[in-house]
């Protein structure tokens, strides 16, 4: 689905979830529709220009998995910074605040099982304080390797845990504030 709630195409939508939400709903950093996770939702129009337009960074935690076996020089060439494309075909050296090969996603992550595990594979764990446009999927690539699979686990403080896809957790706004650090 994508993070929003009407289109002019023909795809899931958060309206189809079964949740009736607020008037005035909106997403706070979109998923793109390839991706998956934890997506903040609020009434509130300030929170967007609060947790992203801060002086302090707010990071984003993504559970990643590549096609084919990335290799200890390839993963260092990422945690060094990697040049990416962003608008207008613009250099931009993409550099993480982490970034790590793990072996069990599962631990992280209850339903990042996923039948392409069969085929050679690398699951990544990757920490930013920047969100360019699709810019995971854009380092990947950069090193030669391609997104299959893209879950959001956090922004700041708020973890998606083992939440199922698709499901809702409503906070208190007093929390939602604490654990963004805004």
């Amino acid at each position: 689905m994508v993070s929003q709630f009407i289109s002019s195409h023909k795809v899931g939508l958060l309206g189809d979830l079964d949740f009736t939400f607020p008037e005035d709903t909106h997403a706070i950093g979109r998923l793109d529709m390839d991706s998956e996770g934890l997506l903040l939702l609020t009434t509130n129009k300030k929170i967007t220009r609060l947790l992203f337009l801060d002086s302090q960074p707010h990071l984003r935690t993504y559970l990643v998995m590549v096609q084919n076996k990335m290799s200890n020089e390839t993963i260092q060439q990422i945690r060094e910074g990697i040049t990416i494309k962003i608008k207008e075909g613009e250099q931009y050296i993409a550099k993480p605040i982490s970034f790590e090969q793990i072996t069990n996603p599962e631990s992280l992550y209850a339903y990042a099982t996923d039948r392409r595990n069969a085929y050679a594979h690398t699951w990544l764990l990757i920490t930013l304080a920047e969100g360019k446009y699709r810019q995971v999927r854009k380092m990947v690539l950069a090193a030669r390797h391609r997104c299959q699979r893209l879950i959001r686990l956090s922004i700041s403080n708020i973890e998606l845990n083992n939440l199922q896809p698709g499901a809702v957790r409503e906070m208190k706004e007093k929390d939602f504030f604490t654990l963004l650090g805004i």
